[in-house]
């Protein structure tokens, strides 16, 4: 929001420095985002009335224009303006003068004719960005006095950042209020007299939607004069708040939503047919609106309408059939109270955003519009003239919002803000701020006042103290916390373990979007059908990610594309999984990438990139975190996402899926862009969270034994299921068991392969007999061939 400075201190007169009014509302929670000069330096601008025009000898577009700049001082200038005319009062640039843009005024000859300064345009000089002829000035300025004496210019221009719960500083009145209670100055508000009734006429108006409007306030202003121009202090005032002046009766309405904070709304009387009903949307009902765009509006949209169809869009932009215009000579003033939320959503629905809307959407003070509609009247009968008529009003009072009464206890004041402020000053704030209070004996009943919609809990009354004393003269206070140590649940891994054990294997962390692009995600895993976002920050980011993965490629692909050509990036996040019901699964995951060489370039080992196996290590790693890796077992898979025959699943002790790794697919990868081999992996991790506790056990007295055996099986049986049925067969007398060595090639029939496995055996009560030893493995290699089809290699 945008409003003249001077303007505010006609409300609430206070000497505070520009810089320090703005610093004081910034610190009260009312942003002042920018403190901006009305108009660039205008010496040697003054203003001047044209005496006399006559043509230029030489120019048919330029006349010579005598114009008194001071008593007795009279110039001859030479200008192309349309509308200079003798009498009329504009701005002139006397020689010597510097405008905007650096234009320097000279002494000049205008073809043949000379001219001795420059009469000037609203864009001439700064004030506007586009201007049709000469600006012209109020008809009581004095010649010869300085623009900026004349315009008031010495004023600034107050840009806030206003959160959305303070609707009610949206206006002149609203700041001036927050300023009074800041500085415990008096507000000076204009006084709003109540017009006299000269006209019967009047318009019925009918509520049907009750609740979506609860009061409605009409009147109507017969005989305006349709010559009547807007005065230049209100079109200044006007300007500085960033609002256009169009003529005096949308200029007023726009004047009074500024200064008091009450949206308004004037209709071309003879325009509107019958009485005035506010009422839902019927479907397929259209509109054309002031910006001349026709729109079909929303079933169950908020309407004004007559006895016609709809006029204009409740609370948002009125009607271009039923607008006033030039020509125009009687109006209906509209001044209602809509519902926020009623104004909000169909704003957001339509795509349209007024200053109007802004305003409704925030709250606006159900208790004004009687106010606001006096004070319209004011204007324009002072401005333009006219008889007004009676207010015609419609109230629904049960669903007017009501301010509930908050208790504020003393003592917690003291507890939250860390400062011990006097009950004393809590009540004199309260009551600048416009409170009702009842004293009790730990502390107030307070009623807010009908604008503030944002105080509803305790906290809110404590954050209005602590705002009016001000955030910067609370004393900081240590707070007394008792020291005690919390416990941590032993069976379960912090995350932080995680990211440690994949940081040592030359990860780095990254954090990516929850939303994805939607097409990339149904690549990466086409079986899970994402959540869709409503109102996505954009089309590449409109889907609720299933897996990590969309993420990581991205982040991947933007590293590679900047010459880093080794990229090992990991990410701790959840996954949103849809249910039935539309709700999302949220699953907690560890996911990862490496593309590139497997170690950094050295010297101590050959260079070659990353592969399956490497990726698996670190998955394996992951799962020694919180235990031993063989609860988990690694299965081949056929995946859309993952390159055949590089594509595993991981499964618990239960045969659950908790993961996925392996290498991009081909196709998927070509689409990327990325030339080099990706590999990938995601766990569950609220799988790998679950830690096995540490169980004690005698360490053995008797010496072990080891013995190796080398196995030949089909190429397509997995050396787990090798492992898994010499356990099964060993038991307990086995100690330890590796795997070695996997061989293809010369010696081994084609279409199979050789598995090596190093076998530790031990008794931890006894010595073990060579005898049983042989017997043991005998009964592995038997058991092997028949479950397997394996036998040993010679």
């Amino acid at each position: 929001m945008k409003i003249s400075e001077q303007w505010l201190r006609e409300w609430i007169p206070t000497r505070m420095h520009s810089d320090v009014l703005a610093e004081r509302l910034t610190m009260a929670g009312l942003a002042v985002d920018a403190l901006l000069p009305v108009a660039p330096v205008l010496d040697q601008v003054v203003v001047g009335e044209i005496i006399s025009v006559e043509p230029h000898p030489a120019a048919d577009r330029l006349r010579v224009c005598a114009v008194r700049v001071g008593k007795g001082r009279t110039l001859g200038i030479v200008c192309g303006a349309s509308n200079a005319a003798p009498g009329l009062k504009a701005p002139v640039a006397l020689p010597g003068a510097v405008l905007p843009d650096d234009i320097r005024i000279v002494r000049s000859e205008i073809r043949g004719v000379g001219s001795e300064g420059m009469l000037c345009s609203a864009k001439e000089l700064g004030l506007t960005d586009a201007a049709e002829g000469l600006m012209v000035l109020d008809a009581g300025a004095r010649p010869g006095t300085p623009l900026s004496e004349a315009l008031e210019l010495d004023d600034h221009q107050i840009e806030l950042d206003l959160t959305p719960n303070r609707g009610d500083c949206l206006s002149v009145a609203g700041l001036a209020r927050e300023l009074a209670a800041l500085t415990g100055g008096a507000l000076r508000a204009p006084v709003v007299k109540r017009a006299r009734v000269h006209s019967r006429r009047q318009l019925k108006v009918t509520i049907q939607a009750k609740q979506d409007c609860p009061r409605y306030l009409g009147r109507v202003i017969e005989g305006i004069d349709v010559s009547a121009e807007t005065p230049l202090w209100m079109r200044e005032r006007l300007r500085r708040s960033g609002v256009r002046s169009i003529r005096p009766v949308v200029d007023v309405t726009n004047y009074v939503m500024l200064e008091l904070g009450q949206p308004l709304h004037a209709f071309d009387l003879d325009k509107l047919s019958g009485r005035i009903m506010v009422r839902h949307a019927h479907t397929h009902e259209t509109l054309t609106l002031l910006d001349g765009n026709s729109v079909e509006v929303p079933a169950g949209t908020l309407l004004i309408t007559d006895g016609k169809g709809p006029c204009a869009l409740a609370g948002i932009m009125g009607g271009l059939d039923s607008a006033v215009g030039a020509a125009t000579h009687n109006v209906f003033l509209e001044s209602a109270y809509f519902r926020p939320d009623a104004i909000a959503i169909r704003a957001r629905q339509m795509g349209l955003h007024t200053d109007s809307s802004h305003r409704f959407e925030r709250g606006v003070d159900p208790q004004l519009q009687a106010r606001a509609l006096d004070r319209a009247t004011q204007l324009i009968l002072s401005l333009a003239g006219g008889r007004a008529g009676p207010v015609v009003e419609q109230v629904a009072a049960r669903h007017l919002p009501a301010r509930a009464p908050v208790k504020l206890r003393a003592q917690r004041v003291g507890r939250l803000l860390g400062a011990t402020i006097p009950s004393r000053q809590i009540s004199v704030i309260l009551k600048r701020l416009g409170m009702k209070m009842v004293r009790l004996a730990d502390g107030w009943r307070v009623t807010p006042p009908s604008w503030r919609f944002d105080i509803t809990q305790e906290c809110d009354l404590i954050e209005e103290v602590a705002r009016i004393v001000g955030y910067e003269n609370l004393v900081p206070r240590r707070p007394l916390a008792p020291l005690q140590a919390g416990t941590a649940p032993e069976g379960l891994v912090p995350a932080d373990r995680f990211r440690a054990m994949l940081v040592d294997r030359d990860y780095q962390e990254a954090i990516t979007y929850s939303f994805v692009d939607p097409s990339l995600q149904a690549l990466i895993d086409p079986a899970n059908r994402p959540l869709v976002l409503a109102n996505p920050i954009a089309s590449d980011m409109a889907a609720m990610r299933t897996s990590l993965w969309p993420g990581l490629l991205k982040a991947a692909a933007h590293n590679l594309n900047r010459q880093q050509e080794r990229v090992r990036l990991f990410e701790l996040g959840r996954r949103f999984l849809a249910r039935a019901d539309g709700s999302a699964q949220e699953l907690p995951s560890v996911a990862g990438i490496a593309v590139g060489a497997a170690l950094p370039e050295q010297w101590g080992v050959p260079a070659r990139s990353v592969d399956f196996f490497d990726v698996k290590g670190d998955v394996e790693a992951l799962m020694s975190v919180s235990g031993p890796r063989e609860r988990f077992r690694f299965r081949s898979i056929q995946h859309p996402a993952l390159h055949p025959g590089q594509a595993a699943e991981v499964t618990d002790a239960n045969g659950h899926q908790i993961g996925l790794l392996g290498a991009l697919h081909p196709a998927i990868r070509a689409q990327l862009a990325l030339e080099q081999p990706v590999f990938l992996f995601e766990l569950r991790l609220d799988a790998l969270e679950l830690a096995q506790m540490p169980v004690f056990g005698e360490i053995s007295r008797f010496p072990s034994i080891r013995r190796d055996i080398a196995v030949v099986v089909d190429d397509h049986i997995p050396a787990q299921d090798v492992l898994d049925c010499v356990t099964h067969v060993s038991g307990k007398l086995l100690a330890n068991l590796e795997l070695f060595d996997e061989y293809r090639g010369e010696g081994i029939d084609s279409g199979r392969k050789s598995i090596a496995m190093g076998l530790t055996l031990r008794d931890s009560s006894r010595t073990l007999k060579e005898g049983e030893v042989e017997a043991l493995m005998d009964q592995v290699v038997s058991v092997l061939a028949s479950q397997l089809g394996a036998r040993l290699r010679q």
